[in-house]
This record gives C-alpha cells, sequence and structure tokens, in this order.
C-alpha cells in the first residue's frame, strides 16, 4: 500500500478515535462490513472512495481534506485546469481525479473516471454509500449495475441513481471507459 492511502487510514482512524466510537460502532452505523473496515483502516486495504464520502460526511469534515489532509478554502467558485485535478487511486480498476477538490463545503462530490479496460473480464464489484449519484460516460463503453439491473452506457448516456443500492460498473469493449461521476 502506498503512503497516501496509509496516510488516509490514519487521519481516519484519529477521527474515529476522537469521536470516541469504536472500529466495530463506525462500521456498523455506515453499513460497512466490520473485518473489512478494519483492513482500511489497519493500511491492509485501499478505502473504496464512496466509503471515503461516508466518512467524511458521518465526521463533518471535508472530502479534500481527509484525502489529502490539506483544508479546502475556496467558496465562491472553483476553477480546475486540464490535467491539475488530483488523483484518487483508491481501487486498481478505477483511477479518480477530484475536480472540485479546493472548494469547501460541498454538496457534492465530481469526479472524472476512468475504468481500466482489464475491469471487462472481472466480475462486478459492487458497492454502496448514502446518498444518489450521476454518471456521465464521456468515452467507451461502460456496464453498470444498479440494484440488481445492468445495462450498457455509451458516450453522452448517463445515469442517476440511488447509490445505497448496491452498484459496480466495468469497461467494454477491451478499452478504457471515461465518465464524470457526481456523489451526492
Amino acid at each position: 500500500m502506498n503512503e497516501e492511502s496509509k496516510e488516509i487510514a490514519a487521519r481516519v482512524k484519529v477521527l474515529r478515535e476522537i469521536a470516541e466510537i469504536s472500529a466495530e460502532e463506525l462500521a456498523g452505523e455506515l453499513g460497512f462490513d466490520t473485518a473489512e473496515y478494519r483492513q482500511w483502516e489497519n493500511g491492509e486495504k485501499d478505502f473504496p472512495i464512496g466509503s471515503l464520502v461516508e466518512i467524511a460526511v458521518r465526521f463533518k469534515v471535508d472530502l479534500t481534506e481527509l484525502i489529502s489532509g490539506k483544508p479546502s478554502r475556496l467558496t465562491i467558485f472553483c476553477v480546475t485546469r486540464a490535467g491539475d485535478a488530483p488523483e484518487v487511486s483508491r481501487r486498481p480498476m478505477y483511477t479518480y481525479w477530484n475536480l472540485a477538490y479546493k472548494f469547501h463545503h460541498k454538496k457534492g462530490e465530481p469526479f472524472l473516471v476512468d475504468a481500466n479496460p482489464e475491469t471487462e473480464h472481472k466480475p462486478l464489484s459492487l458497492n454502496t454509500h448514502p446518498g444518489q449519484e450521476f454518471d456521465y460516460v464521456l468515452e467507451g463503453r461502460l456496464l453498470i449495475s444498479v440494484g440488481g439491473h445492468e445495462t450498457e452506457l455509451g458516450p453522452g448516456d448517463s445515469i442517476y441513481y440511488d447509490s445505497n443500492e448496491p452498484h459496480g460498473m466495468k469497461a467494454l469493449g477491451g478499452t478504457r471507459a471515461r465518465f464524470l461521476a457526481v456523489v451526492l
């Protein structure tokens, strides 16, 4: 596991300890598998981005600060130039770029996401998190599953869903799928 992932795990653990709740209590409250949560917090496994969003909401901290250790400061607007968004590598099959990392107290988290072509030959990895999500495909083809329903999306297609439902996606056609994801 890389140093950044270990630092994120340490920040989450500190937040939990400040709130004086056990790992088991937090996992139960947020609906995480306790054993898996322990692996995340112990730095044995990366936190999924949706789980970090939940943890940030639970502890009333900005996701940018939880991930980077640095506070976001902008409150009127923020511009993220092409190529300047920080990469948030949470799971090997996806690469996320945080598109509003400088904005403080966001009501949603916008990400540019790449699903790598190798995901096509792997089973869908499903996750859940509170709130809703909007995904808009920019390039490639994406298989998405939400609540047991699967659909294929191509460039210009979008989906909006309740992210409490088990959901996951993977690239199709042997090429990367790039999409805009907004977690609300």
